[in-house]
């Protein structure tokens, strides 16, 4: 809840007393729970990274050819996004204004660097093109995955299935078509 809150009246604009009203507590509820505003974010955008780190950790992203570890590291940050929305938009909006802040953007990058070593290691095996450089690869797929957050809607009946699907062919296979019928 309280992410969603963050993520509409932004972090800096939301008070304890705008967290209290949503939630429907007081605010001395919430300080039994918790320290501060700033422990919120940080839960928050743990939750988001711990979460977008264990897909990296799955075995089916752990063996196997690169672009295939690859390919399940897209999809589970896929069904990540869908299932922590909140937490994983309010992640992608941190600035670097706090030192909270500060350090997700460091865990961030640290899980730039593990897609774009997996892209490297698919050049290497062959499966993937050598004329782009990896680290723009993993930025662009990361923006593909990133920009959910701008149009997903949980009540439109799409799944994070359907969506991954979609993002793996655009990904893997382009748009293009390979040949065209006369």
């Amino acid at each position: 809840m309280a992410a969603r809150v963050f993520n509409e009246r932004g972090y800096d604009g939301t008070s304890m007393e705008d967290l209290a009203r949503a939630l429907g507590v007081t605010k001395s509820a919430i300080y039994h729970h918790v320290s501060s505003k700033t422990e919120l974010l940080r839960r928050s955008l743990d939750l988001a990274l711990d979460a977008l780190f264990a897909v990296t950790r799955e075995e089916e992203s752990t063996t196997g050819p690169a672009v295939d570890r690859l390919d399940h590291v897209l999809r589970g940050s896929v069904r990540v996004l869908v299932e922590l929305l909140p937490h994983v938009t309010l992640l992608l909006r941190v600035r670097g204004n706090t030192e909270v802040e500060k350090h997700a953007l460091e865990r961030r990058r640290e899980f730039d660097h593990l897609i774009a070593d997996l892209v490297r290691e698919g050049i290497v095996d062959g499966d993937i093109r050598d004329d782009v450089d990896p680290a723009v690869a993993a930025r662009l797929l990361f923006g593909m995955v990133n920009s959910i957050v701008e149009w997903y809607k949980p009540d439109r009946g799409l799944a994070a299935e359907e969506i991954a699907d979609a993002l793996a062919t655009i990904a893997f296979q382009g748009l293009r078509r390979t040949h065209r019928s006369p």
